[in-house]
């Protein structure tokens, strides 16, 4: 099944890296939209069909937490399932983003073989969870 993929980052480097590796991991994907901002990724969450966000935590506007708590509020956008992708990385950051409805975690740098593996846990338990 090809997952259609938003990956939030204020840096279109990143960006472009994190969808070059999920590529590379051999993820199947449908389609990919980008935003640079939390504020601007759940303006395409309402307009998109979306099966999974890769966010950073560290962005203006609005943060990846601050969009993963609207996410939670919202009762058409709290069941997409959202990955970090960050340099933060102290196991008690990690906790406290989980407690918020995060469902995975990646720490940058990262190979296709982590983006994979992170992927293929969380779509497998939230697809799980929906049946």
């Amino acid at each position: 099944m090809a997952y259609n993929i938003l990956i939030v980052d204020d840096s279109a480097a990143m960006r472009s890296v994190i969808k070059r590796t999920v590529e590379m991991s051999g993820v199947e994907v449908g389609q990919y939209y980008e935003s640079d901002s939390g504020k601007t990724a759940l303006e395409v969450l309402e307009k998109e069909w979306i099966d999974l966000v890769l966010a950073d935590i560290n962005m203006p506007v609005m943060n990846g937490i601050e969009m993963t708590e609207r996410m939670a509020e919202s009762d058409s956008l709290n069941s997409i399932p959202v990955i970090i992708v960050s340099t933060e990385a102290s196991e008690t950051r990690i906790k406290q983003l989980k407690e918020k409805g995060i469902k995975g975690y990646v720490h940058k740098p990262f190979t296709p073989e982590q983006i994979r593996n992170e992927i293929t846990k969380v779509i497998g338990v939230c697809h799980a969870g929906n049946d």
